[in-house]
This record gives structure tokens, sequence and C-alpha cells, in this order.
């Protein structure tokens, strides 16, 4: 049970870099086309937490969801770190559970259209960040994962 505990907990801070490291390739990224921030976690969380009748509650809400949802689903990486998966098949199927849960999340929720019907610039956008996170949150599972070990 420990270990479980520990392989989440090492998942959990390297969400948080995994985080940062979106965070900034979004920034950059926004900065060179003139693209505006998403309100995408923002209007998740106002559907979650049903407070669609606050106009405010996207807006206030979209930071704090943007980093709780990419710190936790660094959790997800810790446990796959404990699977026979290794490292690079982790990787690519912690991608594939945020890409995909994501897209699948946002149609459920009637916020976003089938990632397929996506502007082809807003889908590149979207998976190359997430791409990031993926890549950046898996290798510093691994470094601190062997760290601790």
């Amino acid at each position: 049970m420990m270990i479980v505990l520990s392989a989440l907990g090492v998942g959990l801070a390297a969400g948080l870099v995994g985080t940062v490291a979106m965070t900034v390739s979004e920034t950059l990224e926004m900065r060179a086309t003139s693209r505006e921030p998403s309100t995408v976690p923002g209007q998740v969380g106002t559907k979650l937490l049903g407070r669609s009748g606050d106009p405010d509650s996207p807006k206030r809400l979209n930071t704090p969801v943007h980093w709780a949802h990419g710190i936790t689903l660094g959790g997800l990486r810790g446990l796959l770190g404990l699977t026979a998966l290794g490292p690079v098949l982790a990787t690519v199927v912690h991608y594939g559970a945020v890409w995909g849960g994501d897209a699948l999340l946002y149609r459920s929720l009637g916020i976003a259209a089938w990632p397929w019907q996506w502007k082809r610039q807003e889908l590149l956008a979207d998976l190359f960040h997430k791409g990031v996170y993926a890549v950046v949150t898996s290798v510093t599972f691994e470094l601190l994962w062997a760290a601790g070990n």
C-alpha cells in the first residue's frame, strides 16, 4: 500500500511540473499566434460544480481548474509507473488518457464538439500542449522515482 501512495505522491509532484511546462508552452504559443487563452478549464469547473447560472464562474475557475486538473492527472502517471509498461509506453498511455479523456469530457459536458470537428490549429495546439505535459510529467516522475528508490 505504501508503494502505491508513494507513486501517487511522486506522480502529483510530477503533474505539477508538467502543468508548469504546459502553461509555459501555451503562453509562448499564444504570444506567437495571438491566440486568446482557453476558457475550457473554467467551463468544465462551472459545469461540474453546477454553477452555470453564474456568468463570472468560468473566468474565476479557469486557472484553479487548469492547475488542479494537471496536478491530479500526474497521479495517474504515478500509478502507471507501478505497472509493467515501462517509461515510454507509460508516457504514451498517459498522453492518450489525458488527451482522450479531456476530449470526451469536453464533449460530454457540451463544451466542445468532437475533436475531428475542431479547427485544425485548435486541434494541433491541444495535441501539442498536452504532449508537452505528458512528456514532462513522465520524465519528472521517472527522475523523482529513481531518486527516491
